[in-house]
């Protein structure tokens, strides 16, 4: 199992390294961008994504928690909302270079910037509220109800709200705007991308997770 384990780490990493050279390397700028800022999306795309499928997650098992009472949901819960708020300013930042060198600013309160702003403290508040509360099953309780409440958010925040107002924002997956879309090179890149990065936060939640159990652990021990 060890020997499988370190073979997947180990195909991790080259995968990722394949893509990150593909990206800057093996494909040219896309078409309809200004100067290398196409090659952000190979990373502001996936980052963007893995925030919403790790805040997901988080809800899934924050829903677990409060059926079975058992912390490795409450530890799961956390470790994904964790995951999920890296990535997301991961996507912020990423997202706020590509504003630069196509719109000249990087931050004009577009709509997308604007609910992931909010989707930012949204996902803070939930660790604030871990560390004010002392008693670990209150803290696992409250933590993972909140957790539901603010998923329910993402959908709204992630997908509707910049549908709903005019953004900037190209939206480069369905090729809904000719003049920044990708060519069939430049998905297969960014499907690849998507996948890397997906395999990364799936190793990153186990190591994470192990951790937190580790601590549980001791902090039995000394009780």
């Amino acid at each position: 199992m060890n020997r499988v384990g370190l073979a997947l780490k180990w195909f991790l990493f080259v995968w990722m390294v394949v893509v990150i050279w593909a990206a800057f390397m093996w494909i040219p700028s896309a078409e309809g961008f200004k100067g290398e800022s196409s090659r952000i999306v190979f990373f502001h795309v996936p980052t963007a994504w893995v925030a919403t499928l790790a805040f997901l997650v988080s809800c899934i098992a924050s829903g677990m928690y409060l059926w079975r009472r058992e912390p490795k949901y409450d530890f799961g819960a956390a470790v994904s909302a964790g995951l999920g708020l890296l990535y997301a300013v991961l996507a912020t930042v990423t997202g706020a270079i590509f504003a630069k060198i196509m719109w000249g600013a990087y931050w004009n309160w577009d709509p997308r910037q604007t609910s992931i702003t909010i989707l930012l403290l949204i996902y803070a508040a939930y660790f604030a509220l871990r560390s004010a509360v002392a008693d670990p099953e209150k803290r696992a309780t409250l933590s993972a109800v909140y957790s539901i409440l603010a998923f329910v958010t993402v959908p709204f925040l992630m997908f509707i709200v910049p549908r709903i107002y005019f953004s900037l924002h190209p939206d480069v997956m369905t090729n809904a705007d000719p003049d920044n879309s990708l060519d069939s090179a430049h998905l297969i890149v960014l499907l690849a991308s998507l996948a890397g990065f997906t395999g990364l936060s799936v190793w990153l939640y186990s190591v994470g997770t192990r951790i937190e159990k580790i601590r549980h652990r001791r902090r039995q021990e000394v009780l």
